[in-house]
């Protein structure tokens, strides 16, 4: 098994690229190692010491380190982690399960969205998330209050340095030139 690496904008965040499919649906993020008992890959990469961050793509894991970790050191502990974990064909998450036990339920889209937030909503899907998993990141709406639109960072886009460029230059221009409602973009 061969896995590539990327560099990604955050400095302090590397994309590992298993060259298969990471998450059949979705994607997770992971702060910290609390939580993340869902996923055996997420747990066991956060058994390398300076692993800060992670997060599951749909072909790729997102691994952040501490400031003080050196890439040198922690990538090929990772690497070995993660080709591990696939080569024994160990499931990327378990199955979800509520707070009584019973399976749960996948999120959906509120049909309350009102035709503004659809128009949101259907912008960072199509534009906005594939130009972001590229980088190791993903953009998740998280609502749309008195003409600003909240966004919550994950992966590479969290804790970036050049985040607030990416919304402020590029997504917030976007919104606001298709939805003239948008006044601004804040992250959550």
């Amino acid at each position: 098994m061969f896995i590539q690496t990327e560099e990604t904008p955050n400095p302090a965040t590397l994309k590992f690229l298993p060259g298969r499919a990471v998450m059949a649906e979705g994607t997770a993020d992971f702060a910290r190692a609390e939580g993340a008992e869902r996923s055996p890959l997420a747990s066991r990469l956060f058994a390398v010491d300076g692993v800060r961050r992670i997060f599951l793509g749909s072909d790729f894991v997102t691994v952040t380190k501490a400031d003080e970790k050196d890439w040198a050191l922690l990538k090929p502990a990772l690497l070995g982690v993660i080709m591990e974990h696939f080569t024994t064909n160990q499931p990327v998450m378990l199955a979800a399960m509520t707070s009584d036990g019973g399976p749960a339920a996948p999120a959906e889209s509120s049909d309350e969205d009102d035709e503004i937030v659809i128009q949101i909503k259907e912008l960072l899907e199509t534009r906005v998330r594939p130009a972001v998993a590229q980088d190791g990141g993903d953009i998740v709406f998280h609502s749309f209050e008195d003409g600003v639109v909240y966004l919550h960072m994950q992966g590479s886009c969290s804790g970036c340095p050049s985040s607030t460029a990416t919304l402020k230059m590029g997504i917030e221009n976007m919104l606001r030139h298709y939805v003239p409602e948008v006044l601004e973009v804040r992250p959550v």
